[in-house]
């Protein structure tokens, strides 16, 4: 709200409450929606890093998206169900279980409570009505608005100043509504139309409005006041400043003390769009044999509030890098004969905290992982590999899974192996580094110890 860092000092001691806007679950989430999971992940376990217990809540739209931000056009939901010729409640578990296993491939940790739209019509019909009650809504033909002029501070989360705006000029026109910039809190059924979802309300049979679910689910399940909500910059000057609204014209106060958003994601620095044959999802990130979690670490590379541009190239990039810092997690299992100075390991986890905590700087911890990795005296292999995976608790790449394979090789890299080891005693460097990458390239990892030379499967 106030657009500068400030320090996070949570409302109970030791406790932060987050709300996370969830996916609308008509379709495939793509990668600019990916990231803010990624991006919340984070956030969630840099407070846990700082021994801050995290009440976590999630929504999943499953009703009353529209096409527009008008408050016009087909239910997204509604839309996929005709789209694929199921049921809109077909549509919303087939893609709900897809988001999640997504989320799985990407080691997000799942909210500790995830809500549906549909299992809280009630909690929206009483926010509703308490809406009407303090003088905030009237109704249209098509349903209950909010009357945004009626609240003096409205937009003040995306800067909007509602005086001056003209008709359409946020939305599409309607000649019903008393203000541009009001927006449905319920909707009624057209008379010509069964929709597959709706239901019995004190105006009419119809549906709520996208906005309402949030403010209602996040009340219920973290109380009238609480730490954080987070959610794409998209959500800025429509979604996120309605529900500022409605909370306010139905407690008459402010619910949430601190909201973070993160930024789009471009691809070759243009905007996603079907029509541009770049809208890509997980499903294309692994139809092109890359691992999510390499999507995951190119994130990492880039700072939530930061635009981040997509390209298959910096994607092979992060392949390679991931695999490379698996590689180093099994060098350095091994153990050597170094001394490690206790004092240089506390400048590392410092500076890493450091980095977490100013605004989730997570690209300075990734090059700090880097430059410890580099890092040629002071600290040994074990202790280096200790530290990486304390960092990893950030990072979320899996590394305490990597594993030292161990595997018959075949002939031709054994030969290799013994040239090398020639090469080496003639002190022909130039030669025991071509067979050494040519031994990469048959997915193998050559190191160089003191009792000899090992090797790795990759």
């Amino acid at each position: 709200m106030g657009r500068k860092k400030e320090k996070f000092v949570p409302i109970k001691r030791g406790e932060v409450k987050l709300y996370s806007c969830g996916p609308t679950v008509y379709d495939f989430p793509h990668i600019g929606n990916l990231r803010a999971y990624v991006f919340v992940d984070l956030l969630k376990r840099v407070l846990e890093y700082n021994k801050l217990r995290v009440k976590h809540v999630m929504n999943i739209t499953d009703v009353g998206h529209l096409t527009s931000d008008a408050d016009t056009g087909e239910d997204k939901m509604e839309k996929g169900a005709r789209r694929e010729g199921k049921t809109v409640w077909e549509i919303a578990e087939f893609y709900t279980k897809d988001f999640f296993d997504a989320m799985d491939k990407l080691n997000i940790e799942k909210p500790k409570t995830i809500c549906k739209a549909t299992d809280h019509i009630k909690e929206m019909i009483d926010m509703i009505k308490q809406i009407e009650k303090n003088g905030f809504a009237y109704k249209t033909s098509d349903g209950i608005y909010f009357d945004t002029f009626k609240l003096k501070d409205y937009g003040k989360l995306a800067g909007l100043y509602i005086e001056g705006l003209k008709e359409g000029a946020r939305v599409e026109p309607n000649l019903e509504k008393r203000n541009p910039t009001d927006f449905a809190l319920w909707k009624i059924s057209p008379k010509d139309q069964k929709r597959q979802m709706e239901w019995n309300s004190p105006w009419n049979i119809g549906f709520p409005g996208w906005h309402i679910e949030c403010s209602a689910m996040s009340i219920k399940y973290l109380g009238e006041k609480f730490d954080i909500h987070t959610g794409g910059v998209d959500h800025v000057p429509v979604h996120h400043t309605n529900e500022i609204a409605q909370s306010q014209g139905a407690l008459k106060k402010d619910v949430v003390n601190y909201w973070l958003h993160n930024e789009h994601v471009l691809v070759d620095n243009k905007k996603m769009s079907k029509s541009l044959q770049n809208f890509y999802t997980l499903h294309d990130i692994e139809n092109k044999n890359f691992n999510p979690l390499a999507f995951r670490y190119l994130l990492l590379t880039s700072h939530y509030r930061s635009k981040f541009n997509f390209t298959w190239e910096s994607l092979e990039a992060a392949q390679k890098s991931l695999n490379t810092l698996r590689e180093h997690m099994i060098l350095l299992k091994s153990t050597d004969n170094k001394k490690t100075d206790k004092k240089r390991i506390l400048e590392y986890k410092k500076k890493f905290l450091g980095f977490i905590n100013d605004d989730l700087n997570i690209p300075y911890a990734v090059s700090l992982t880097w430059k410890l990795i580099r890092e040629e005296s002071k600290i040994n292999n074990s202790d280096k590999h200790k530290i990486i995976m304390d960092f990893d608790k950030i990072f979320g790449l899996k590394l305490k899974d990597v594993k030292d394979v161990k595997s018959k090789i075949p002939k031709e890299a054994e030969k290799l192996i013994n040239e090398r080891e020639e090469a080496r005693k003639k002190r022909d460097w130039k030669k025991a580094d071509e067979i050494r990458k040519k031994l990469k390239e048959m997915n193998i990892l050559i190191e160089d110890t003191e009792s000899g030379v090992k090797w790795r499967l990759i």
